[in-house]
């Protein structure tokens, strides 16, 4: 056994180490010993013994310890948590963006090879058109040259008819003369043989002599040459039906032809205009897909080099909480030991003086349940027993019962043959695994792609009524505005022609106060001025002690009162004229303002019915899609609730299960060792 002492340094160090991240540890079971060695020798004439303070004082730290225990297991498993799904969130994202990558790069080798078979095309087009081009100039040169020919032709034979029809009708009248045959011989496309008899029948005298007795003589010889002219007529007006035939032919011929290269010129323009618009899109659509490829491949080396710190940091904090979990097992494991111990005998203040027997009992139990086995089954027992209650294994340690109890060949043979069943099993599960991973996979993707699409058609559906709704509360406010603009104006006018009439008449009355005043204040001046005077003149009475000159400390007030409410009419008038001036500019300002707000305020209802209309359409088909796209994602979901059952984890992951599985065999192979007498570490 290693010294506590160590322990206890060792594990002062690791917590220093981890004092930022995890709670302190509890206290080493050597310094409690020391605190309750310093309360046994203090304690005196209390009603708790020492030995009982020691106690009291090993179980609080007992429960300290197990409660610091407990507390950071919760807080690992929650940062484990967290290091899971953070570390599955960017391996997914990491794979997306792989796979989009390789659809880029996809993207981007079609476009490539769009662009080259495009350009490919267009070249061979531009050279079709070329060539088109070239035979039609060729077929309208050749043309041209062929009906010029046949109109010299053509001209050609129409004399050559009219000639030899001319000298027929001359011959058969007798009116046939040396010019009429100087003429015939003229004539184009003459056979050579039939013009050296014209030439023979024109070189005698006879085949000009007109005279009568020799007409049965002329008749004679001129009968073969009518027979050749006739010949020669028919075959000029043969040959001229045939050159007009054949002029027909290579007209139509041409027409066709020049037809024909006509459409494959517009058709190869046309075609290329098409591909050359074609292959702009396409290189468009490859640059945007570089920089989608840029941006993609940035994020996801991005999101690995997270993923690679993540996981060297998570593993790091794993390894710290095994070691912590295990020191803290340790104590705890030291604390019940030693609350035992004391707790178990006659304490008499020498604890020490049991613990060897103790020791010993166990050791002779031991020994006597060892003595009909041999030493290294009984190794392998205790290390299979030790093993399984570490790993949590039913197999290791129902198979430490069975090492315990059978004979020593049949444990070896059952130890092999558990070893190769675990070693089937994990390649099944293996292969079952991959089949899941890639279902589970691809119908993982299925789903997060239909519900984000249902999530975004719920949140457009939501965003499309909430517009509406608001769209229609704003038009119906904006009535409501409108009408409200209207009642106004129409209060504003009824009390500004109230208000005018009320000024006017005030002003009209005003003006008459003011005249009326004047009068008053006329007259009472000058009455008081009259009565001073002429009582004054007056040898007054003996009954009175000063001469009575009227009222005239009443009158002065009388007269300034009227002066001031001559004043106050006077002001009334002015000011009453500035109000209805003011009242009315008020009144007009007020008109414009409402009627320019009132047509705007019509435009914008226009402008919202329009949109709330557009929106109303958007909202049919959103829901059509949402429809649709729910059904896709019911059906993924279906397939999901099936795949449940063999593939998805129940309570323990499968890489939880490959390690139980690895360190059973590793512990199997241990025991295997041990039982052939092999030491281990």
């Amino acid at each position: 056994e290693s010294d506590p002492v160590d322990e206890c340094g060792s594990r002062k160090s690791l917590d220093t180490q981890l004092a930022p991240q995890w709670p302190v540890v509890g206290e080493s079971f050597a310094y409690s010993m020391r605190v309750g060695a310093f309360l046994i020798g203090s304690a005196v004439a209390a009603e708790v013994t020492p030995v009982q303070k020691v106690i009291q004082l090993m179980n609080g730290m007992l429960e300290k310890g197990k409660k610091e225990k407990h507390e950071e297991q919760v807080q690992f498993a929650a940062y484990k948590t967290w290091c899971d799904d953070t570390a599955t969130e960017k391996t997914r994202a990491i794979k997306e963006d792989n796979e989009q990558i390789d659809s880029l790069e996809a993207v981007i080798g079609k476009c490539e090879a769009d662009i080259s078979k495009l350009t490919k095309e267009i070249a061979q087009l531009d050279e079709d058109i070329s060539v088109y081009e070239g035979d039609l100039k060729a077929a309208t040169k050749v043309r041209k040259m062929e009906h010029e020919d046949y109109l010299a032709t053509h001209k050609d034979l129409t004399e050559s008819v009219d000639a030899t029809a001319g000298a027929i009708a001359l011959i058969k009248k007798k009116m046939f003369d040396k010019k009429a045959g100087a003429a015939l011989l003229q004539i184009p496309r003459m056979p050579e043989a039939d013009r050296r008899k014209l030439q023979s029948f024109l070189s005698t005298s006879e085949g000009y002599s007109m005279a009568a007795p020799e007409a049965a003589a002329y008749e004679d010889h001129t009968g073969g040459i009518i027979e050749i002219l006739e010949k020669l007529h028919d075959k000029f007006e043969d040959e001229r039906t045939e050159a007009e035939k054949e002029e027909s032919n290579s007209k139509h011929a041409f027409e066709m032809l020049s037809q024909d290269l006509t459409n494959s010129i517009s058709t190869s323009k046309d075609d290329r205009s098409d591909k050359a618009q074609q292959k702009a899109k396409t290189a468009q659509r490859e640059a945007d897909a570089k920089g989608d490829l840029q941006d993609t491949v940035t994020s996801r080396d991005d999101d690995q080099a997270y993923l690679d710190d993540l996981s060297a940091t998570c593993k790091s904090k794993s390894d710290d909480f095994e070691a912590r979990q295990t020191l803290r097992a340790q104590e705890i494991e030291a604390i019940e030991k030693a609350i035992e111990i004391i707790s178990s005998g006659a304490v008499s203040g020498a604890a020490d003086k049991h613990l060897p027997s103790l020791v010993q009992q166990g050791s002779a139990l031991m020994q006597l349940r060892s003595n009909s086995r041999s030493p290294n089954q009984v190794r392998v027992a205790a290390f299979l027993h030790e093993q399984g209650s570490k790993l949590n294994s039913r197999v290791l340690s129902a198979l430490a019962l069975r090492v315990a109890d059978d004979p020593f060949k049949q444990v070896k043979k059952m130890i092999k043959d558990l070893i190769v069943r675990l070693l089937e099993e994990a390649n099944e599960e293996a292969e079952q695994k991959g089949w899941c991973d890639t279902e589970l996979s691809t119908n993982e993707q299925t789903r997060k792609e239909k519900t984000e699409a249902v999530e975004s058609l719920h949140s457009e559906i939501d965003e499309l009524e909430a517009s509406i709704a608001k769209l229609s509360k704003q038009v119906s406010e904006l009535s409501n505005e409108i009408k409200e603009m209207d009642e106004a104006v129409a209060k504003a006018t009824s009390i500004r022609n109230e208000e005018k009439e009320k000024n006017t008449e005030t002003i009209k009355d005003a003006k008459e106060a003011q005249v009326a005043v004047e009068q008053a204040l006329q007259v009472l001046k000058d009455f008081y001025a009259k009565a001073g005077e002429a009582t004054a003149l007056l040898q007054q009475p003996e009954i009175f002690d000063k001469p009575y000159q009227g009222q005239q400390g009443e009158s002065g007030g009388v007269v300034g009162m009227l002066e001031v409410i001559q004043s106050d009419f006077a002001r009334l008038e002015t000011e009453t004229k500035a109000s209805e001036d003011q009242s009315q500019a008020s009144y007009e300002k007020f008109v414009e303002d409402t009627t320019v707000d009132k047509t705007a305020k019509q435009k914008d209802v226009e402008y919202k019915n329009n949109k709330k209309d557009e929106e109303t359409e958007e909202l049919g088909e959103a829901k059509a899609d949402l429809e649709s796209t729910q059904k896709e994602l019911d059906s993924a979901l279906r397939y999901y609730e099936k795949l449940k059952p063999s593939c998805v984890d129940a309570g323990v992951s499968y890489e939880e299960r490959v390690a139980r599985r690895k360190e059973e065999i590793e512990s199997l192979q241990e025991a295997l060792r041990i039982l052939n007498g092999e030491d281990i570490a």
